[in-house]
């Protein structure tokens, strides 16, 4: 796979920033997920490209969806338990792969 130019890599995080934040979860939460050390947006990115590298845009969002699916069972596992649920959306993969292929025809 070609690298991911500078600009899809900052659309990249500024989807992965929205995204947390929209889920309520810190740059912290997903490097957990990543099993990465550090939850400096660098490391992040690396962690990306290396998703990118292995299969390209989807299974960079793949790896997202695999993270919102395991935040979405520990987030049903616990309010089964009487704390507080949210309600969580799973990412909608066609709208997200054809606004990424949209805005890199910019």
């Amino acid at each position: 796979m070609n690298k991911l130019s500078q600009q899809e890599e900052k659309e990249l995080l500024d989807f992965i920033k929205f995204w947390l934040k929209t889920h309520g979860y810190t740059q912290k939460d997903l490097a957990d997920e990543l099993n990465i050390k550090s939850s400096r947006t660098s490391e992040i990115t690396k962690k990306m490209k290396e998703f990118y590298k292995k299969g390209g845009v989807f299974n960079i969002i793949k790896n997202l969806i695999k993270i919102e699916q395991n935040w979405i069972n520990n987030t049903q596992i616990n309010s089964k338990k009487g704390n507080e649920s949210y309600p969580y959306n799973q990412l909608d993969i066609d709208s997200l792969v054809n606004q990424i292929t949209k805005d890199s025809q910019k």
